[in-house]
């Protein structure tokens, strides 16, 4: 009798079990690679957005007052909320500024805050 050629049952089980965990493995990979994307593309953007409000605050004629605002922006594909505080400091001719920036995740919700700057500002 001809034996015949081939992979037995078990082997054919144990080859689906290591693909199935080399899979499981690459999704996981795959996850994290776009999950570090998206945390810092957003880090990057509020980054800009932050940037911009203060030199925007440094190219005022006058000393900002002391205050507390904040504007919503349409900046790459998302929704932003900056938030601007000038603080007062023990020099009068000084402001502390602090801008904080987060991202509207979904219409109608609470922004995520992602990224916080600040900056001393004097008279010219």
């Amino acid at each position: 009798m001809k034996r015949q050629a081939g992979f037995t049952l078990i082997e054919v089980l144990v080859a689906l079990l290591v693909f199935a965990l080399v899979a499981t493995a690459a999704a996981d990979v795959g996850g994290q690679y776009i999950s570090s994307f998206e945390r810092i593309r957003d880090k990057t953007l509020a980054a800009w957005l932050a940037d911009n409000r203060i030199s925007q605050l440094r190219l005022q004629e006058d000393l900002p007052g002391i205050s507390e605002n904040a504007q919503d922006l349409d900046y790459g594909p998302y929704e932003w909320q900056v938030t601007t505080r000038v603080l007062a400091t023990e020099d009068p001719s000084i402001r502390r500024v602090e801008v904080v920036v987060a991202r509207y995740r979904d219409a109608g919700t609470e922004p995520a805050p992602i990224h916080t700057l600040m900056a001393f500002l004097g008279e010219h």
